[in-house]
């Protein structure tokens, strides 16, 4: 089975979109969708710096615009399987058929605007932890009054909350971890998030969602889901509840993933598939940022996709 994963907040790169305006219809197409989402996707993706698009209500929808317009240009009749890291679970859904790409934009935008406005309420942060015993990660997490934000597996996981609880883990790491402070607008993922979680509950309310035509997995549990109101129900959910990135790697393996594609901006889920599924049959992975990169990602759809 092959599968192709959507990426989330944080994996975005100044100028990442400008090599795919050189497609026929891309620049046409970015700009549709950013009259829906309110932002200018084409000056986002090609001549933004990396603090502009660092905001959430901007980064959001980009994001899941990337990996739509780069989907487009695969034979995706032949892909088992979505998924997607966080925001990057709109573009997902929107290629299991779930979301139309125009809903999966204006969610995005509504997301990251109501994100953005939860983080203005009070000071919070996020710190990613590398190593350790995942046991003492998640109890010095809970000591310091913080929330397991992302548990992304090969050895990451993401605290999140209060600025002074970050500092005192910063501090007080537990033995062999690294603590790294993100530089992001605030605690996603954590019950800071509820005002957001709130407001998109009646966004949701506007969506007619179809049942996914391939396998879907949700960041919730890393489970399949098949009934697409659920889908959307627990995109919803997820702006207050941990990313578990390590339950649906833990599924790909269970599946018998072979094959994995990374839409753009591409690298952070393929290095986690890479460092999280080795050895005797792991996946051979491609990581699509450039049009450059579309015959290897059709290559390996030819290859793998049709045994799915």
């Amino acid at each position: 089975m092959l599968a192709v994963l959507s990426p989330g907040q944080g994996s975005q790169k100044p100028g990442f979109l400008t090599p795919w305006l050189d497609l026929t219809g891309t620049e046409a197409r970015l700009r549709e969708w950013s009259a829906l989402a309110g932002v200018d996707l084409v000056h986002l993706g090609t001549a933004a710096d990396a603090d502009e698009i660092m905001d959430t209500a901007r980064t959001q929808p980009l994001l899941v615009a990337a990996a739509l317009l780069a989907a487009e240009h695969l034979p995706l009749d032949s892909v088992g399987l979505t998924a997607g890291h966080s925001v990057g679970e709109l573009g997902a859904a929107a290629l299991a058929g779930v979301l139309t790409p125009e809903a999966a934009i204006t969610f995005a935008s509504a997301r990251g605007r109501e994100m953005a406005a939860a983080c203005a309420l009070e000071p919070t942060g996020m710190a990613a932890m590398l190593g350790g015993d995942p046991d003492e990660v998640l109890s010095a997490i809970a000591a310091h009054g913080l929330h397991p934000a992302n548990r992304n597996g090969a050895g990451q996981t993401v605290a999140a909350g209060s600025l002074d609880g970050l500092d005192k883990l910063v501090a007080e790491p537990p033995a062999r971890t690294r603590v790294i402070r993100l530089k992001v607008a605030g605690a996603f993922h954590t019950p800071y998030m509820a005002p957001a979680a709130s407001a998109l509950t009646a966004v949701a309310a506007q969506i007619t969602p179809a049942d996914p035509v391939r396998t879907l997995l949700s960041n919730l549990d890393g489970t399949a889901v098949d009934n697409g109101q659920e889908l959307v129900q627990r995109l919803v959910r997820q702006v207050t509840a941990p990313v578990r990135w390590d339950l649906c790697m833990r599924t790909l393996a269970d599946l018998g993933v072979t094959g994995v594609i990374e839409l753009p901006p591409a690298g952070t889920l393929a290095g986690l598939v890479k460092r999280e599924l080795k050895g005797e049959g792991a996946p051979e992975i491609v990581t699509l940022n450039t049009p450059d990169d579309l015959p290897a990602a059709r290559d390996l759809i030819a290859r793998i996709g049709g045994r799915s």
